[in-house]
C-alpha cells in the first residue's frame, strides 16, 4: 500500500470538481426530506408494542431506556434511532443523548429528540424535540472542555447548532450553520489545553466550517470534502477526519491556530475490499448505512508522534462482514495491517455493523457493535445483540467478545423508513464507556443509556459501589447511586421524584447561603451547591412526577 500524501490548500472559493468513483455519491444525498406531516403519537398501538419501565438486562449489563414518560416508561408508539451522546468533561454526572425523534411510527417525519441525565445514567429526563413540529435530523452531540454541550442537527434549509449551559435542561442559544445544506456533518469539540481549546469543528460533502467563539458564529469552507466524515480532535489538538468510503485519513493542524489558512494532510491508509453499506433484503439495516468509521488519536512519549486509530467495517469478496482495526504509530505515517476485532468464526456469514470507538483517557481502546453471530438462520440478517470489546496495547490485540444486550430485531418499528438509523455514538472514561444506541426490545424502536464497566458518577476514579461499600459516599436512600451524584431530589429512592419527595423538600427549603447538615437532606440539593434554594426548586419542577 502505497503512502501518497496530497497537500490540500483550502480558501473560502476553493471548489474542485468531485473525483472519480464517488462523483455520483457526492451530488446525491444520502438523507432525504420528510415524505409525511408530522403526527402525534398514534391513538391505538401497534401491534406487539409493549409497556416497559424497568432497564433491559443482559449478564448484569442493564440498558436504561431514555426516550421515556415522567413514570421512566415507554412511550407507546413513537419511534427514535440514531443517537449521539455527550458527557461533560467537568463534571460525569451530567450526561446529554440526542437522537431522531419520531412522534408517530406511522410518520417519517423526525424532530431532534432530547434527554438528560444529572446522575451519570442512572436515570434519564425526556421532555420533547428541540424544536417542537419542527423538521429536524441526524444529530450530534458533543461537549465543550467547560462543560457546554453542543447539538448539532439540519432540516435541509438549515444546519443548527443549539447550546446548553446546564447538562441539557435548556437550550438558550441557537447558530444557523450552514443555508441548504446537501446532507448531515458531523461534529468535534477541542477539549485539549492547547491553542485551540474550545474550538467547534465540523465537515460534510459540500463544507468545512469552524468556530472559535462557541459557536457565536462560525467560518465555511467550499469541498468537496468527504462524503460521510467522521471527525475526532486528538490530545495534541491535531484534527482527523475518515471516510466510510474511502481508504484514506485527513490531517489537519492547522485548525487550531486562528485566522489561519486551512489545509489538510491526506494520505492513504486503511484498505478493505468494500467499505460496505447496506445490501438489500439481506442486510439488517437495508435502508440504511451499516454504521461509519471512525478514527481517534492517543498521546505517546514521542513530543512530534501521536498513535492513531481507524475503526470500519469491511465486507470481502467471500460475504464476510468483519471491523477491522488500523494503527499508526507515526502521526499518520505508517499503518498497520487489518487487525480483525470481532472474534466469531471466520466466514461464517454474520454481520458486525453499527461499531463505535473511543479511547479512554488512560489508553484503552473501547469498541461497541451490533452482531449477529448467534442468529445465523434468521431470514434477514434481522436479529443482533450488542457486542463489546476492548484493547489495552494500543490496539495491537482485543479482548474476548463479550454480548452486553439482549437480541432485539432490526426490522421491528420502522417509522416509514427500513432502517435503524445510521450510526450509534459512546464516549469513555478511565473506568468504563458511555453507550447510546438504538434497539427494539419493546416492539418498536427506542433509545438506550448502557454503561459498561464500573459506574463513576462523581469522575473519582474510583467504582462507585465501592465508594459507598468503603463509606467514602453516602447512599440515603440505598439505591446504589452516591448521594452526591442525585439528581432527582429522590428522598425515598423509589427512582421518581412525587409529591412525598417533595414534601420532605418544603420543610428543608432554606434558601441561599444555608449549608446543609451532613446528613440525608443533601438528597434534595439536586444542583451540588451545599444548600436547598429556588434553584433546587426549579431543577425539581423538571422531574417531578404528579400523581
Amino acid at each position: 500500500m502505497s503512502t501518497t500524501m496530497l497537500w490540500l490548500v483550502i480558501a473560502a472559493a476553493w471548489a474542485p470538481a468531485a473525483s472519480g468513483q464517488h462523483e455520483a455519491q457526492l451530488t446525491t444525498p444520502h438523507e432525504r426530506p420528510p415524505t409525511l406531516p408530522w403526527m402525534p403519537k398514534p391513538t391505538v398501538v401497534p401491534a406487539g408494542v409493549i409497556q416497559h419501565c424497568e432497564p433491559w438486562v443482559r449478564d448484569g449489563y442493564k440498558s436504561i431506556q431514555v426516550n421515556v414518560d415522567a413514570h421512566g416508561c415507554n412511550i407507546l408508539g413513537d419511534a427514535a434511532n440514531e443517537t449521539s451522546i455527550a458527557v461533560d468533561p467537568t463534571d460525569p454526572r451530567k450526561i446529554v443523548i440526542g437522537w431522531r425523534q419520531f412522534d408517530s411510527v406511522q410518520s417519517d417525519f423526525r424532530q431532534p429528540g432530547w434527554a438528560y441525565s444529572h446522575d451519570g445514567g442512572h436515570t434519564w429526563v425526556f421532555r420533547d424535540s428541540l424544536d417542537p413540529g419542527v423538521f429536524g435530523t441526524d444529530p450530534v452531540l458533543a461537549a465543550g472542555p467547560d462543560g457546554e454541550i453542543y447539538y448539532f442537527s439540519f432540516n435541509f434549509d438549515e444546519s443548527r447548532l443549539f447550546k446548553s449551559f446546564d447538562g441539557g435542561i435548556t437550550w438558550p442559544q441557537r447558530t444557523q450553520v450552514i443555508r441548504r445544506p446537501l446532507d448531515k456533518s458531523w461534529m468535534a469539540v477541542d477539549q485539549t489545553n492547547g491553542p485551540g481549546r474550545g474550538n467547534i469543528y465540523g465537515m460534510n460533502r459540500d463544507f468545512f466550517f469552524s468556530s472559535t467563539d462557541g459557536g457565536n458564529r462560525f467560518d465555511l469552507w467550499a469541498g468537496p470534502f468527504l462524503l460521510y466524515p467522521m471527525l475526532s480532535v486528538g490530545p495534541d489538538g491535531v484534527l482527523w477526519a475518515v471516510d466510510v468510503y474511502f481508504d484514506e485519513i485527513w490531517r489537519s493542524d492547522s485548525v487550531r491556530d486562528p485566522g489561519g489558512l486551512l489545509w489538510f494532510l491526506v494520505r492513504e491508509c486503511c484498505y478493505c475490499e468494500n467499505a460496505a453499506t447496506a445490501a438489500g433484503a439481506t442486510s439488517p439495516n437495508p435502508g440504511g448505512l451499516l454504521g461509519q468509521s471512525w478514527v481517534a488519536g492517543a498521546y505517546t512519549s514521542h513530543p512530534l508522534q501521536a498513535l492513531v486509530y481507524v475503526l470500519r467495517h469491511c465486507e470481502y469478496s467471500t460475504g464476510e462482514l468483519d471491523l477491522t482495526f488500523y494503527r499508526s504509530p507515526d502521526s499518520g505515517v505508517t499503518w498497520s495491517g487489518t487487525i480483525r476485532v470481532n472474534d466469531d468464526t471466520i466466514n461464517n456469514g454474520a454481520w458486525q455493523w453499527f461499531e463505535m470507538m473511543s479511547v479512554a483517557p488512560n489508553g484503552r481502546i473501547d469498541v461497541v457493535w451490533n452482531d449477529t453471530r448467534n442468529y445465523l438462520d434468521a431470514p434477514s440478517a434481522n436479529l443482533s445483540e450488542v457486542y463489546y470489546a476492548f484493547s489495552t496495547d494500543t490496539g495491537k490485540t482485543w479482548s474476548t467478545n463479550v454480548p452486553v444486550s439482549p437480541v432485539f430485531d432490526s426490522y421491528v418499528g420502522w417509522p416509514q423508513q427500513a432502517k435503524l438509523g445510521d450510526y450509534y455514538h459512546m464516549v469513555s472514561d478511565d473506568l468504563g464507556v458511555n453507550v447510546a444506541y438504538a434497539a427494539t426490545f419493546n416492539g418498536e424502536q427506542d433509545i438506550y443509556f448502557l454503561r459498561i464497566g464500573p459506574w463513576d458518577c462523581n469522575g473519582n476514579k474510583m467504582d462507585d459501589a465501592l465508594d459507598i461499600s468503603e463509606l467514602r459516599s453516602r447512599d440515603c436512600n440505598d439505591n446504589g447511586v452516591p448521594d452526591e451524584c442525585e439528581y432527582r431530589a429522590d428522598f425515598n429512592g423509589d427512582g421518581l421524584t412525587t409529591l412525598d419527595d417533595f414534601a420532605t423538600f418544603q420543610l428543608n427549603l432554606t434558601g441561599p447561603g444555608v449549608p446543609i447538615p451532613s446528613d440525608c437532606t443533601r438528597l434534595l440539593d439536586p444542583d451540588h451547591d451545599a444548600d436547598i434554594d429556588l434553584h433546587d426548586f426549579y431543577l425539581i419542577t423538571h422531574v417531578f412526577v404528579a400523581p
